[in-house]
């Protein structure tokens, strides 16, 4: 697991290619998403402040990311991302989110393993066919035959964006930078 949960020196910062720059003040669709217990999930139906991070893919011990992915711009990352959101979880809740969801287009029972495994306090959601991404724009890229989500991060205020977090950079400090902009703009 210590592969997936230390970053190398050498990633490669992404660059803001202006893909999110329309999302702030969109309406989230009224999509429903297959969440890790089982539940779906409607972003557009959650009340108050919700932090849903869109990541590519977690990685799995015994399973090979795809190749070169340590060089693809803002891709390695995703479990210390996820790390760092379980280890800031209650500060978040704290300074006012309802709620925290990671998102990808990984299935259910990939994520589940993920969830169990990393212990994450939070509920991951599943968007293989990226409808979520089709409906509001949202930034991929592809690789190995996959078409991923593009790390970002919404700030989703009863089902309307707030903000947008993108690029992500550094992953692994990411949930920290989440935490000081709900705390820089309550409630």
């Amino acid at each position: 697991m210590t592969g997936f949960t230390n970053l190398p020196a050498d990633l490669p910062v992404p660059e803001d290619d202006g893909a999110a720059a329309h999302l702030p003040g969109a309406r989230v669709p009224p999509l429903e998403l297959r969440a890790t217990d089982g539940e779906t999930v409607r972003l557009d139906a959650l009340a108050g402040r919700t932090v849903v991070y869109a990541y590519p893919l977690t990685g799995r011990p015994g399973t090979d990311l795809p190749e070169g992915w340590d060089a693809i711009p803002g891709a390695r990352g995703c479990t210390p991302e996820a790390c760092a959101f379980r280890d800031h979880h209650e500060d978040l809740l704290a300074a006012g989110a309802a709620g925290v969801f990671g998102l990808s287009s990984q299935d259910s029972d990939y994520q589940r393993e993920a969830v169990e495994r990393l212990h994450l306090p939070f509920r991951l959601l599943a968007d293989p066919a990226l409808s979520l991404a089709r409906a509001l724009g949202l930034p991929t890229f592809e690789t190995a035959g996959l078409t991923l989500y593009k790390r970002l991060t919404l700030i989703v205020r009863d089902g309307v964006v707030e903000h947008v977090f993108y690029p992500v950079f550094p992953p692994d400090e990411h949930a920290g930078q989440v935490l000081a902009w709900l705390r820089a703009h309550p409630g």
